[in-house]
């Protein structure tokens, strides 16, 4: 027997011995009554071109997941969850059987559309072979800094920041200490960046980002004033600005931004339990900034970049082996398959520092 997670909803279904969630398209946190655990059985016979797979890690611990539980995700490589059927996202997992000629039992494998499922019979030319070395083994790393998460922050950086050494630069990053952010400073500071902001929702965030990270600075929005406090530690001005939560923090930011300054439109999850259009539509003020001071505001999707995603994935491993960049799981690993649904709602507010992983198997 196996286990898998699905989407439930109290809205017009009758599902018995399930959980509930807000109807989707509506206003409203997620819980975790949004999801059901239940154990299946799977069949023992393959059909050429199919693998079994073990779980070890997902990483559906991050934001975007919250767009696919509404009935529009607002983004058209992602597809929304349906009611009563598995869930899915990123993970890593090891081949058990195999009728696919090109993976092997034994074969470590990830995807961007992993089941959460202990187990699962996939399609092997759905599942990307990784080569463990590139992590020193810590498998966990292809979920987060050497795999799409590290991607989003060093191209969203290099495509969008424009970021030059000697430029004087300073950069402003929100939601520093999730996973993307935290990488993201630390990626403007190695290209080039004199000066690295951070901007999130603890003292324990703030100090990680200063003692461990290496940013300039770090302000707590739940307890400062933010425009003071950029005011005191962007004497310069913001050149560049990498926003992943949008609303009222984002328009601060940019109305203390410089002519010619660039905003990389990374994520918006101050918005997301909202009922609105991705990206958010702006303040006329904002809007009125963004025009006047010629700052760009494009938004970023890695998808868009995997031309260079080999590259980069092999610069990350390195940055990551020789200490230049740090990378924080959270410190409590959340290891039964239930709690999946307990660590998705924690990390939507705020529960995290670095990036969040379900452990599912040895």
């Amino acid at each position: 027997m196996f286990c898998r997670i699905f989407a439930c909803c109290n809205h017009v279904v009758n599902l018995s011995s399930s959980f509930l969630f807000t109807p989707a398209g509506k206003n409203g946190e997620p819980s975790p009554g949004n999801f059901r655990l239940e154990q299946i059985s799977l069949t023992p016979d393959l059909k050429d071109g199919e693998v079994l797979v073990r779980t070890l890690y997902t990483a559906h611990i991050h934001v975007y997941p919250r767009c696919r539980m509404n009935e529009d995700s607002g983004a058209d490589y992602l597809t929304p969850w349906q009611l009563s059927e598995c869930v899915d996202g990123g993970g890593v997992g090891v081949v058990e059987t195999s009728r696919c000629s090109a993976l092997a039992e034994g074969d470590v494998i990830t995807s961007f559309n992993w089941p959460w499922q202990t187990h699962a019979v996939v399609k092997g030319d759905g599942l990307q072979k990784v080569d463990p070395q590139m992590v020193d083994g810590h498998l966990s790393h292809f979920l987060g800094a050497v795999g799409i998460t590290g991607l989003t922050a060093l191209l969203g950086v290099r495509e969008k920041g424009h970021v030059t050494k000697g430029a004087n630069q300073t950069m402003v990053v929100s939601g520093a200490a999730g996973a993307c952010g935290s990488l993201a400073g630390q990626i403007g500071r190695l290209d080039g960046c004199v000066r690295v902001v951070g901007i999130c929702g603890s003292d324990e965030k703030c100090k990680a980002l200063v003692e461990d990270l290496g940013f300039s600075a770090a302000i707590n929005y739940r307890k400062e004033d933010v425009s003071a406090r950029l005011r005191d530690v962007c004497p310069e001005g913001i050149h560049v600005y990498f926003d992943n939560v949008g609303g009222a923090i984002s328009d601060i930011v940019i109305e203390q931004m410089n002519k010619g300054g660039h905003v990389i439109l990374c994520g918006q999850i101050s918005q997301y339990n909202k009922d609105v259009p991705y990206p958010p539509p702006l303040s006329d003020k904002t809007k009125e900034i963004l025009q006047s001071r010629s700052i760009t505001r494009e938004r970023f999707m890695v998808l868009s970049y995997m031309s260079k995603a080999e590259a980069a994935l092999f610069e990350l491993s390195h940055l990551i082996k020789s200490a230049q960049i740090k990378y924080f799981l959270l410190g409590e690993v959340f290891i039964i398959v239930l709690s999946l649904s307990v660590a998705f709602c924690s990390m939507m507010k705020g529960g995290n520092i670095g990036k969040q992983i379900v452990k599912i198997s040895d």
